[in-house]
Order: structure tokens, then C-alpha cells, then sequence
């Protein structure tokens, strides 16, 4: 762990250390953040304030100097006698300070170095290295995919002595990023994996894109490449090839490569052959897919051309197995949260987990436990393993830790007191008892080897095998991706609504608060009462408020939409018998959808006039709904409603002593209509991946999967399922799956209408769908019971089922039923 003084630091980074206080007495740092939310180590912590188009991390200095973060880089003035016992390093740029200052631990090791970079495979080469060789090498690597201008840094920062070996992965999306990176990692071996379209939009052409990613490997000894891709193998030797740098081609179809593969393609797995310095190797992987073999092939490419090739390394690749690069947010028993993460265990990588866990339950009063697997290959001894994780333990705010491991067995007396320990995962399950986990939220990390998805199925809420998928990560980059066309200062509601368009409404509305998102808006107020009942602070808009629910809102601070005088009078009765003042409501205009809504100027004025006078109320916003925003053949009825919306509530906002807030942009209009975004945005279907534009191309956040429960032959002149509808001209091969209309799969897509993605392309439906199972047509293919099925996802799109059932993404989503378990993803 890197441990620096902030004059040093000062001195690294070309800044200049300012302090109300004594210079002389400044903090030791021994961690670093670039995020607010995250920081839970305060006094050691050092906050690099950067600056984006739509953030600015100096805002945040004031809230953090408050919780006791005494330490900042920054690149804006600041008033330091406003912070008398800080200390602030000024730079001219932030991020380029953090960059100079894990340049600088990084220069402070002479182990090898890896960086991984290209299109695809970086984290599952990495990771897959790791499985491979932490038994042969002590290996620090990028935590998940820190592949970023920023997350580079932040892995760089981890190197220590007690490594042997660093693999760090560096991704880029415009000119200019990799040479930074480069200055960071200081790499002596490089991997490029694959060149693809990723991020080809801020590139002229891949030729350039490839020019940028090889400027990575400028300090390195060698190179590792794949020879068949011809415009890499040629820009490499254009680039490299007089130099004294090793390049190192493999390949699967050249002879004359430095490493030449043959691949064996079976049933399940390939065996792969090859000849090393006169020694012939044979072993097979567990693989069959394209990109998963070409991963391989780096992997022993890499090996073999730096000399960690040995017997239990080789026998390792049979062991791969696919790397999750997530975390998943699961419903466990007795009211517990779950989260797994049990693919790797690692102090860096627990770190984020124990982050991520906070941010789930900050706002919540349910214990925290943490079940822990031996960190194998640490480089740390017992007592200061202990001492690592029992720091984290105590910044984190752990209730109860549960170790699993010989390991951390044998150095139990070293942990907290209240800790309990196993020697095995099997040891565990023996003694487990469910009755001991009750209303916590739960972290499982572990690595592999400890298979702790056996202890995930025993935590875990028991559902039937359909579930619906939800990728918090895609749900943040669609946000960034709207917010990124607003100007900084207008704010954004986030609709939830309708158990936030069938995602889950707790759970999706945690992650929006953390992403600091102004407004969240719900239905009705019983949505809006679950949310603060679950922790949840950020406003709440009731969309459809009712008069029963009056009371209620007020109490739990529930915003209601007024519509007409009526509501009006009804939510200020209210008001009186609850004696508050100032309570925020948001008017709803009638602009030409004809819905709820004032049309009346008389009307509006006179409540105008009557609320700041009464003092109970007060008007935070006005707003309205667009009728077709999403149609250009409407635009102009779009344009009328601006106008209208405009003349409405001109008069209303000049009557009110506060600044009032409007908005009628929704998701469609968010893409095509910026001009009118106004003081804010309600960003709704665009949020759950379901875009206007080709430019915006939003990502797909929910992917709806089953299994196959059974395959059976058909033969010709039979019938498939009810109504005997399925008829069956030749032998077919059926397969059952558990999903039906009870779940929101819709009997619309019956009869082949609809289709399903297994096994690597598309199979119709069969016969009419049943209330609990449906039938897929999957004659010629070799696939079984226990296999998987994408109903909605990467290849069946949202609005591919949206077009096979003749209706919107709206109803389709919210149709899901809550009785397909909800599955939240964070890589």
C-alpha cells in the first residue's frame, strides 16, 4: 500500500500545498478518491476534486470537510480559511495530478508489469491470468474493469513490494487518452487482444483507433498479438518492428508464428495441441466459442513468452471457467439482502464490494454481515491480512463477519471480536441455520475455489428459474447519456413508477439516489411511502395523487401533482389539519393531452395568488405532458404544446416568492427537443433502455431468462399445447420452458409470433403459450434440460417483443410479472 506525505505529494503532482494550519503537520496518505460517496476512511483519505462537463467535484468539498476529510487536490480556487484544519493541493488539473501521482508508485516497483489492452477481452484475459498463475506468482491486478483515464490510476495506486507481477487493463475512447495511460503504467509487456468497433465513433477509421491503443506499449520489451489480424499484425510491425522490442505473433492457421495452436473444437470443450521449445503440450478448456479460444490464446501466448509455464499452471486451463464481472443484488431469506460477488477475493476488489454494499444500505438501519473467503495470494502475512481487512471492517461499518478458510481460520484470535470462522465452505453448510440471518444485507465474497454460490443458494429467496436480469451499470451510462445532453444546471426527475417500468422500484431507486439524480416520481402514493419506508431521501413526486392518501404523503414527505382546484382544496384541508407550511406541490397543466391537468388561466392564477398568501403550500413546479414527442409527424403540435405550456405558466411562476421549477420534456423529448428542457427534465422509458435516436443508442438494461426444463421428439400429425394450435407436419423437437402468461409472457406471442435465443440463434414458439410454460420449437439443435434461454435481452430486443405482440415497450415491461425474481447486476 502506498503511503505519502501531501508535501511529497505536492512535489509529484507540480502543486502547492495551502493550509490554514501547519504545513508541517499534514496528514500521512495512504488511500485515495475521486468519489464523494465512497469515501469512508476519512482521515487517510485523499480527495482528488475533478472537474467533467456535467460534474464538479470541488462541489462536494464542504460536505466532505464536514465528515472529517481533511485532505483535497484542487484545481479551482479556494477560500481555505473556510476550512480551518484542511489541506489543499493546487494543480492545474486535477486528474492529470492523480495520473502523475500513481505514475509515481508505479515507478517505484521493478517487477513486470502487464497491460492488457483492445476491443474486447481485456478483464477476461486478465482475470483469466490470474486464475492461472496466483498459485506460481503474486499478482496485483485492475480491480473489475478499471481500464479508465481514472480507474487506471486508481489501480496503479495498489502496487506494493509484496507483488511479483502486475497486470493492469487500460481502455480508451478518444484521441489522446492513451499516452496518459501509458505514462501511468509503464507497462514491459503488452497484449493487444482484438481490434472492434468499441468506442469507433470518436475515431476517424480503425487504422487511427489502433494507431492510439499501441502507443500503450511504447516502454515495453515485447508485444503479444494474434497474427490473424492482419490490420493489428501489420501496424505492429510498421510501429515496432525495427526496434529491439520481442514481438510475439500466435496464431491458429500460421505455422511460422512464435506459438502456433492447434484448436480441436468437441462437443463441450477443445482440446488444444502445440510444440514449445521441442516439448509437445496438450490440454483442453471448457470452451467453444470463438472469443473465449482467442482469449485463451493470449493467455498462453503470454505464459509461455515469459517463462511461467509449468505442470499445475497447464492443468489449471481446464478449470477456466466464465468470469463474472459483477456484482448481483439478490432478494435473500428472512427479509436479507444478498449480494454476490464471489468470483475473486482480493483486498482491492473487497474494497469496491464493501462499498457497493454501503451504498445499498446507507440509508437503511438492517446489520451488515460479511462472509469472507481466504484471500489467497495477498502478499500479506496473517497479522497484517488481519489488520487489512479489519481496517475495512471498521471504515465500512461491518456488523458481523463470518470467515470461511483455513487461513483465516488459524488466524481468528487476530479479528474482531464477534467474528465466526469455518475451515471450509462444507463446514458452513453443515452448520448453517437460517433462523441466524434475519434482516441484514449480506455480502458474499470468496474466491473460486470456495464455491460460495453454494452458500449464495442456500441465502437466497427461492424462486422459480425465470428472472429478470437488471444491469445497474447500463442503467447509470443511460442516465450519463441523457444528462449528457442537458445543460449542467437543469434538473431531472426519474420516473419509477409502475415498480420503475417493471425493474424494481427499491432497489433501482437506491442506485439513482446515489447517482444524486434531483426528483424520483411514482404513481401513487403507496409506491412513494415503500421508498421511505426502505431508507430512500430523495424527493418523491406523486404523479396521481388520491384524497385518502393526503395525510399519509404529508407525513412522509410525499410531493403530490395538483390538477385541478378540487385537489387543490382537498391537499390544503389536509395541510391545515396537519399543521405544516411551505409544503411543496407541482401543478399540472393542460396542454393538449387531455388528461389531468389545469386549462383554466383564471383558475391557475387565483391558486397562484392563494398560495404564497396561506403560507401552507408552496408551488415547486409546474409542468405538463407531451402528447408525441417521439413522432416527427407531430412536431408541430409539439411546438404548440411548448407555447401553450409557456402562456400558462408565465403568470404562475411570477406569482410566487420562490423559484419555480418547470418541465414537460420527457424521454423522447429530452433527444429531440433540448431547446425546451427548461429548469428540468422527467426522464422515464429512455432510462430503461429504450431510445428515439440512433445517436443517443441506449443500453439495454433489463434481460428477461429462463431454462429449459425438458426436450422431447414430437412426431408428425401431433399437436403442441392448448387448443391444439401447434401442429406438427414433420418430427419436431420441443422444448418446455417454465414461463407463461402468469409471469407477463404474452400469449400474443403464441404460435411462432414470438421467438427466444438459446444456444446462439433464434427458435419460435410453438403452439399457445400456457399460463406457467411455454413451447419452443427447437428441432436441429443440440440442446438440453438446464440450458439457458433469453426471452428479452441482447438478442431479443425489448422492442422486438414489443413489435412481435403489436403494442409498445412500455407494456411490455411493465407486464412482467413480480413473481419473476428481480436479479441486479453492478460490474
Amino acid at each position: 500500500m502506498a503511503v505519502f506525505g501531501l508535501k511529497e505529494i505536492a512535489g509529484l503532482v507540480n502543486g502547492v500545498l495551502k493550509s490554514a494550519a501547519d504545513l508541517d503537520s499534514s496528514p500521512t496518505i495512504q488511500s485515495v478518491s475521486i468519489d464523494s460517496r465512497t469515501i469512508a476512511d476519512v482521515h487517510s483519505c485523499l480527495f482528488f476534486a475533478l472537474k467533467g462537463v456535467r460534474h464538479n467535484g470541488h462541489q462536494y468539498i464542504g460536505d466532505l470537510y464536514h465528515k472529517g476529510v481533511l485532505s483535497f487536490v484542487v484545481c479551482e480556487p479556494i477560500e481555505v480559511h473556510k476550512y480551518p484544519l484542511a489541506y489543499f493541493v493546487k494543480v492545474e488539473d486535477s486528474l492529470d495530478a492523480l495520473q502523475k501521482l500513481a505514475a509515481a508508485v508505479r515507478a517505484k516497483y521493478d517487477y513486470p508489469v502487464l497491460a492488457i489492452t483492445g476491443s474486447n477481452g481485456k478483464t477476461i484475459v486478465k482475470e483469466w491470468l490470474y486464475d492461472l498463475l496466483h498459485e506460481t506468482v503474486k499478482i496485483i491486478r485492475s480491480p473489475k474493469s478499471y481500464n479508465s483515464q481514472v480507474g487506471v490510476p486508481l489501480s496503479v495506486w495498489n502496487m506494493s513490494d509484496q507483488f511479483e507481477l502486475a497486470i493492469f487493463e487500460a481502455g480508451i475512447s478518444m484521441p489522446g487518452e492513451m499516452e496518459k495511460l501509458a505514462e501511468v503504467i509503464q507497462p514491459t509487456v503488452g497484449i493487444i487482444t482484438n481490434l472492434g468497433e468499441a468506442h469507433q465513433e470518436n475515431f476517424s477509421s480503425l487504422s487511427k483507433k489502433l494507431d492510439e491503443k499501441l502507443k500503450l506499449f511504447a516502454s515495453c520489451d515485447s508485444l503479444i498479438y494474434r497474427k490473424e489480424q492482419d490490420l493489428v499484425t501489420e501496424q505492429i510491425g510498421q510501429t515496432y518492428g525495427k526496434g529491439d522490442k520481442k514481438l510475439f505473433a500466435w496464431s491458429t492457421s500460421d505455422e511460422t508464428a512464435d506459438l502456433f495452436l492447434y484448436m480441436h473444437p468437441q462437443a463441450h470443450s477443445t482440446r488444444i495441441q502445440f510444440n514449445w521449445n521441442g516439448r509437445e503440450y496438450e490440454l483442453n478448456v471448457p470452451f467453444t466459442d470463438f472469443a473465449s479460444l482467442e482469449n485463451v490464446g493470449h493467455c498462453l501466448a503470454f505464459i509461455f513468452s515469459s517463462g511461467y509455464a509449468n505442470d499445475s499452471v497447464m492443468a489449471a486451463f481446464s478449470q477456466l471457467q466464465a468470469v463474472a464481472m459483477r456484482l448481483e443484488l439478490k432478494q435473500g431469506i428472512n427479509n436479507c439482502l444478498l449480494i454476490n460477488d464471489y468470483y475473486n477475493s482480493d483486498i482491492n476488489s473487497l474494497t469496491i464490494a464493501l462499498q457497493f454494499l454501503k451504498s445499498q444500505s446507507m440509508n437503511e438501519k438492517r446489520p451488515r454481515c460479511l462472509i469472507l473467503s481466504d484471500i489467497e495470494q495477498s502478499g500479506f502475512s496473517g497479522s497484517e491480512l488481519a489488520q487489512a481487512v479489519n481496517r475495512l471492517l471498521k471504515v465500512y461499518e461491518i456488523d458481523r463477519l463470518i470467515g470461511i478458510g483455513r487461513r483465516l481460520y488459524l488466524n481468528r484470535e487476530l479479528f474482531v471480536a464477534g467474528a465466526k470462522f469455518y475451515q471450509s465452505t462444507e463446514e458452513f453448510l453443515t452448520n448453517f441455520r437460517p433462523a441466524e440471518f434475519r434482516n441484514e444485507h449480506i455480502l458474499l465474497k470468496g474466491a473460486r475455489d470456495f464455491r460460495f454460490e453454494r452458500i449464495a443458494s442456500v441465502l437466497q429467496q427461492k424462486y422459480h428459474q425465470t428472472q429478470l436480469e437488471v444491469n445497474l451499470n447500463n442503467l447509470v451510462e443511460n442516465l450519463n447519456r441523457y444528462r449528457a445532453r442537458l445543460n449542467p444546471e437543469t434538473k431531472i426527475t426519474i420516473m419509477v413508477k409502475a415498480f420503475s417500468y417493471g425493474s424494481g422500484t427499491v432497489e433501482i431507486a437506491r442506485a439513482l439516489e446515489f447517482q444524486q439524480v434531483d426528483y424520483l416520481a411514482v404513481a401513487v402514493a403507496d409506491e412513494g411511502i415503500e421508498l421511505r419506508q426502505a431508507g430512500i431521501s430523495t424527493p418523491i413526486m406523486v404523479m396521481n395523487p388520491e384524497e385518502h392518501s393526503f395525510e399519509m404523503m404529508l407525513e412522509y414527505r410525499l410531493e403530490p401533482n395538483i390538477y385541478s382546484t378540487e385537489v387543490y382544496e382537498q391537499f390544503d384541508r389536509a395541510a391545515r389539519r396537519m399543521a405544516v407550511s411551505n409544503f411543496p406541490i407541482h401543478l399540472k397543466l393542460e396542454t393538449g393531452m387531455h388528461r389531468l391537468g389545469f386549462s383554466s388561466a383564471d383558475e391557475l392564477e387565483q391558486i397562484a395568488l392563494r398560495v404564497p398568501r396561506e403560507g401552507r403550500l408552496r408551488i415547486q413546479s409546474v409542468f405538463s405532458h407531451l402528447a408525441a414527442s417521439d413522432s416527427s409527424d407531430h412536431d408541430g403540435f409539439t411546438k404548440e404544446q411548448f407555447l401553450r405550456f409557456k402562456k400558462l405558466s408565465t403568470p404562475v411562476v411570477a406569482n410566487q416568492p420562490n423559484k419555480v421549477i418547470r418541465h414537460i420534456l420527457n424521454s423522447a423529448g429530452i433527444e429531440r427537443f433540448a431547446d425546451y428542457q427548461m429548469e428540468m427534465v422527467r426522464l422515464g422509458i429512455g432510462l430503461y433502455g429504450v431510445s428515439q435516436s440512433d445517436a443517443l443508442q441506449a443500453e439495454t438494461v433489463a434481460r428477461w431468462t429462463t431454462v429449459i426444463s425438458q426436450v422431447k421428439t414430437v412426431a408428425a400429425g401431433e399437436t403442441v399445447g392448448y387448443g391444439r394450435k401447434g401442429k406438427v407436419t414433420t418430427p419436431k423437437q420441443v422444448a418446455i420452458i417454465p414461463v407463461g402468461y402468469a409471469d407477463g409472457y404474452d400469449r400474443r406471442l403464441s404460435n411462432g409470433a414470438g421467438k427466444v435465443w438459446i444456444a446462439g440463434r433464434q427458435y419460435p414458439i410453438i403452439g399457445n403459450i400456457c399460463m406457467d410454460m411455454s413451447m419452443i420449437d427447437v428441432t436441429g439443435a443440440d440442446v438440453q434440460a438446464g440450458e439457458s434461454v433469453e426471452l428479452m435481452g441482447e438478442h431479443i430486443r425489448l422492442t422486438d417483443l414489443a413489435d412481435w405482440m403489436g403494442t409498445i415497450p412500455y407494456e411490455v415491461l411493465t407486464g412482467i410479472s413480480q413473481r419473476v425474481r428481480r436479479v441486479y447486476i453492478q460490474e
